[in-house]
């Protein structure tokens, strides 16, 4: 149990849904730094420092630590949050408060696209909580039977983030998550059909203040917090004016206090384009930035509206922010209308050129509320609501033959998950790389043992291993260190394909076939 405050009124417990194993969690290099999660529940804890300061708050991330009857009898309400991966997670926990007479509120993503399926719910609170929870107050604190089911307001404006409250850090025990995180802005410019960020949070960025942010980072360098440090913003450089203005104040509150955060966010590939700008977060102390890449065909971006990435060479964009000081993580999808039969070998190629160790593929998938969901429900190709999972079949009829779709999708990520070919991307990664020197995190002589044996002893990839940190040590010890790093996250992207994701898809072939 986390820990939490003990005011007198009503007694919340907040909660977020579990994660079944992703790419983008970690799960099998987690052991190699000795930590439970990747990340720790921003959304939560922002919204905790948004009720009632007479209100007693506990918070539990079920990524770190299991629910007990206890803590669910300690409280009057349980607030559940979770994004639709998390869904099956939230509802358990939703039951499990209505079998012990709790009331129950839901929020988060999952529940403000999808409030339907969250039946265990008494409560759902749809959208953002800034300036929008007079009526939730008023429900929790009043009879439950005098309280409506759907808790938010009916206006569709969005808040003001200025109205946003430093989060709730000391909530949670951070010791337990590999990296901390925080928001700058929300809503992204740009018009990607198959995006929800956009329908969520709109397409006028809105920032916090320079202020604000530095109180953030005060917050979690009080609690002792250093190391690794997310900018949850789906599009960081949204409103680029406004960014500009906030990296003179990172770079100096990272100075005067002994620079304990490396930064990473994720951007549109047209960053690439302001080299001021892409200086200005390096020497800020950002040192990765994920790109949604999408695809290297054109017709395919065209038809998802991501013409932002048309406008400049993506294979040139990476290399330049790779060479800036930038690693480059991206995603990129499969699936498209646009997509032939062509398009794995196309997808292997564009991958397999370019100085990105950590690439995901999925399975294009249709978000409910999104612009592709409205698109396929018009045309009558809607299976269901997607589940979340890329790794099951896709939630519409698809153009391609869907048994040809997954099994290339099947051969694209075994062969992009190969040792040797994770292992080639590390080293194109960092022959180009420009790698400033960072803070080593408190525990490197740990982690570096556990690397040295957990891989380079008694790992299969023993070989490999050495091969790359000796490539490496020619450039120096930051280089030496990226390369364990990557080493370190490879054991995790290698075993997760192999292991899980394979499995899944070959089931899914099997069920087609």
């Amino acid at each position: 149990m986390t820990r939490g405050g003990h005011r007198p009124g009503v007694q919340v417990l907040l909660v977020q849904g579990r994660s079944e194993a992703t790419y983008w969690g970690y799960e099998h290099s987690l052991p190699f730094v000795r930590k439970a999660a990747a990340l720790p529940p921003l959304g939560l804890a922002t919204l905790a420092a948004l009720l009632p300061e007479r209100w007693a708050l506990r918070l539990l991330d079920l990524n770190v630590s299991p629910l007990d009857d206890e803590a669910l009898r300690w409280a009057d309400v349980v607030l559940v949050s979770g994004m639709l991966v998390q869904a099956d997670s939230m509802r358990q926990v939703l039951r499990r408060a209505r079998q012990l007479g709790r009331r129950s509120v839901v929020g988060g993503p999952a529940a403000s696209t999808t409030p339907e399926a969250f039946q265990e719910a008494d409560h759902v609170f749809r959208g953002e909580a800034e300036g929008r929870l007079e009526l939730l107050v008023r429900a929790l604190e009043g009879p439950a039977v005098d309280a409506p089911r759907l808790l938010s307001p009916d206006d569709a404006a969005r808040p003001d983030l200025r109205l946003a409250r430093v989060p709730r850090f000391d909530l949670l025990d951070l010791s337990r998550y590999a990296s901390v995180s925080l928001q700058l802005s929300r809503g992204c410019p740009f018009q990607c059909e198959f995006c929800d960020i956009i329908e969520l949070f709109g397409r006028v960025p809105r920032l916090k203040s320079p202020e604000q942010v530095l109180a953030e980072l005060d917050a979690l360098h009080r609690l002792g917090a250093s190391g690794s440090l997310f900018f949850v913003d789906d599009n960081f450089i949204g409103n680029r004016r406004e960014v500009a203005r906030l990296l003179p104040h990172l770079t100096r509150w990272q100075a005067a206090h002994g620079k304990p955060f490396d930064l990473y966010t994720e951007a549109s590939v047209d960053l690439a384009a302001e080299p001021a700008l892409v200086a200005a977060m390096v020497e800020a102390g950002f040192s990765a930035v994920f790109l949604g890449l999408e695809t290297p065909s054109e017709a395919a971006l065209g038809e998802a509206g991501k013409r932002q990435n048309l406008r400049l060479d993506p294979s040139q964009a990476v290399r330049t922010l790779t060479r800036a000081g930038l690693e480059v993580l991206a995603g990129f999808i499969v699936g498209f209308d646009a997509d032939g039969e062509d398009i794995f070998e196309r997808q292997r190629a564009f991958i397999s050129a370019l100085p990105i160790p950590r690439a995901m593929v999925g399975l294009l998938a249709a978000v409910p509320g999104t612009a592709l969901w409205r698109r396929l429900d018009r045309e009558g190709r809607l299976r269901g609501a997607s589940s979340g999972d890329q790794f099951e079949r896709p939630n519409f009829a698809t153009v391609l033959d869907e048994l040809t779709l997954l099994r290339g999708y099947r051969t694209l990520l075994a062969d992009l998950y190969s040792d040797e070919a994770y292992y080639r991307r590390c080293r194109l990664h960092l022959e180009e790389a420009f790698i400033p020197a960072r803070r080593a995190p408190a525990d490197v002589a740990g982690i570096l043992w556990r690397a040295i044996v957990g891989i380079g002893l008694r790992g299969r990839r023993r070989a490999r291993f050495w091969r790359l940190v000796a490539g490496a040590s020619r450039r120096g010890v930051a280089a030496m260190a990226r390369a364990v790093t990557l080493a370190v996250m490879g054991e995790h992207m290698i075993r997760y394909t192999e292991e899980q994701v394979l499995p899944r898809l070959d089931r899914a072939i099997a069920a087609l076939e």
